[in-house]
């Protein structure tokens, strides 16, 4: 709390940014007076999977063009230990695919909430669609081309 507001941190790659992705901002603004919003960099993220679709600079960018943050700045750890304290942060709100990782900060008196994604769409879901698409137009696009060409010749 800084001068009777409440401060939530909310972080993430936001890769292919989607629906979800902003109804998680939304909600973390739904708590705040002050919403920071982290986004993972490039390293961070191929720390411990694939690495991002989007660069992390237009990733950062697509967050600071909402009206929802406050403040967006960069994520280089999945320690959030550090900047819970160094920004005084109220409350903490994550994916529920990272359900229980978090809870540590509990100790130090951050509030974490775990968002419902739900079913539907996760930027893993949107490559995977875009992969299997793309594959069947290449299995088509092999099916409908000749084996072989076939000379033929001019007559005047």
């Amino acid at each position: 709390m800084f001068k009777n507001k409440t401060i939530v941190y909310t972080s993430g790659t936001f890769d292919l940014f989607h629906y979800n992705h902003l109804r998680m901002i939304n909600y973390a603004r739904s708590l705040a007076d002050i919403l920071i919003v982290g986004v993972s960099t490039d390293e961070l993220v191929a720390s411990y999977k694939t690495p991002p679709t989007i660069p992390f600079n237009e990733r950062l960018q697509i967050i600071e063009a909402l009206k929802t943050p406050d403040i967006v700045i960069p994520q280089h750890s999945l320690d959030h230990s550090e900047i819970m304290k160094k920004l005084n942060i109220d409350a903490f709100v994550v994916g529920d695919d990272w359900y229980g990782k978090y809870d540590y900060l509990k100790d130090s008196g951050v509030q974490v909430f775990y968002f419902p994604y739900g079913t539907g769409v996760s930027s893993s879901s949107l490559k995977k669609t875009i992969y299997d698409s793309y594959e069947k137009h290449l299995i088509q696009e092999r099916k409908a081309k000749p084996n072989t060409v076939v000379e033929s010749t001019v007559t005047d």
